[in-house]
Formats: structure tokens, C-alpha cells, sequence
């Protein structure tokens, strides 16, 4: 008998061809990391340097789109897929995103800004936030002139993140996208997007005391530009 759509087997199957995807895109990003390192010095003096430095945005973005179709088929395919909050050091993720985003930046010539508690500890899922936040800052890299902010702070019993840019903000197609997919509409059905649908998913898996944690996109942050909010209790 044939598989039908949707069958394990399938599952497994997209989700395996997936993963061999993100490897070989994984691969190449770091290639282009390396030649763009090895290409600095004279970066003015390379033509093909501003071409490699979008060749990198490009392939990191996908490579988060690949990440993100992984995280939501362990939850749709797998559903007893464990959830794995730990209490979290907030200056070890900034350090985690700093360094993972810190040649892209470079290349772009984009300053990145950070402000938090140093001292603070917070219990959530590491691997999933630190994937919420690259995709933010990758997407922030797309409107900014030259710079983003990574704010962090604990506000009305909640951690809030927020990633700031200094472009000419989103455009309300994608304000209002992220007002909707907000109150748990189907991504495959509206123009929402992947990256905000799985935000917002990791956002809701984070529970506490009767709150789950949210997303929101606004336009006039404190550079005012765009503005992506990560709420977490």
C-alpha cells in the first residue's frame, strides 16, 4: 500500500531530506564565514566582498528556515517531543547570539547594541530562543541602515526581548501579520510567514502560573525603526 499524505513515513522522509538540506546550507555558511574573515583586511579592495557578505545573509536565513521546519515537525510529527526549559544565564545567550551573528554583521557593516541584567537567570527552552532571536536579528539585518538593538529586561513579571533596528520599520503588510499570527492563526494559509508562526509557537509553549509568553511587531522603537518583542513568563 502507498504512504498517504501526511503518513509517518512521510514525516520521516521530509523531515530526514530537511536535515540533509540544513547540513549542506550549514556547510556553506561557513565557508562564506571563512572567505569573508580571510577577505577583511582588504574588503575595499574586493569587489566580490559585498557579494559574498549577501551571499552569507541569504544562506543563514534559509539555514533558519530549515531549523525552524525541524523544530515544527518534532511538534507536529512527534508530539511527545520533549520541551526542555533550563534556567538560562542571560549574558551566555547574548554571547551565543553575538558570536553566532558577529561576521554577518561585520560584513554588512552593521553595529549590533546590547542592553540586559548581566546577573539575571531565567527558566526557558535556550536552544528555541536563541533560534527565535537569530531569525530576528537576521531579519532585522534586511531593514536597519546600520544597526540593531538587543534589549532585554524584565517587565510586569515577564522577560521581554526586544530587537530594534534603525531602518524605516516594517511595512504594515507585516505589522499586521504579526498582529495576527499573535492569536494562533495557520500559517499555511495566511501570509504570516515561517519565522513569525514559530515564534510565535515557541512563544506559547513558554508557560507559567496561567501566562504563556507572546510576539508582537511595532514600528518606532528607541532607534525607531522596526521592532520585534519576544515575551516570555
Amino acid at each position: 500500500m502507498e504512504d498517504q499524505p501526511g503518513s509517518p513515513e512521510l514525516f520521516m522522509f521530509l523531515a530526514s531530506t530537511v536535515h540533509d538540506m540544513k547540513n549542506s546550507i550549514s556547510v556553506l555558511s561557513g565557508t562564506l564565514e571563512n572567505l569573508l574573515v580571510q577577505s577583511e583586511g582588504a574588503a575595499q579592495d574586493n569587489p566580490a566582498y559585498p557579494q559574498m557578505a549577501h551571499m552569507l545573509y541569504q544562506t543563514k536565513r534559509l539555514n533558519d528556515n530549515l531549523i525552524q521546519l525541524l523544530a515544527l515537525y518534532k511538534e507536529v510529527g512527534k508530539p511527545g517531543y520533549p520541551f526542555e526549559p533550563t534556567a538560562v544565564p542571560l549574558r551566555e545567550l547574548v554571547e551565543q547570539l553575538e558570536s553566532g551573528q558577529r561576521i554577518l554583521l561585520q560584513s554588512k557593516g552593521i553595529e549590533l547594541e546590547s542592553s540586559y541584567p548581566s546577573d539575571l537567570i531565567w527558566t526557558f527552552d535556550e536552544d528555541l530562543v536563541l533560534g527565535v532571536l537569530a531569525h530576528a536579528i537576521n531579519n532585522a539585518v534586511r531593514y536597519t541602515q546600520d544597526k540593531i538593538r538587543l534589549v532585554i529586561a524584565e517587565n510586569d513579571g515577564m522577560l521581554e526581548f526586544r530587537v530594534e533596528d534603525n531602518g524605516i520599520g516594517f511595512p504594515p503588510s507585516m505589522l499586521e501579520a504579526g498582529t495576527l499570527v499573535g492569536q494562533g492563526i495557520n500559517f499555511m494559509t495566511n501570509s504570516s510567514g515561517l519565522g513569525l508562526y514559530f515564534a510565535s509557537e515557541v512563544a506559547r509553549s513558554h508557560k507559567h502560573r496561567g501566562r504563556h509568553g507572546s510576539i508582537r511587531l511595532e514600528n518606532c522603537g528607541s532607534l525607531c525603526g522596526g521592532c520585534f518583542i519576544l515575551r516570555l513568563p
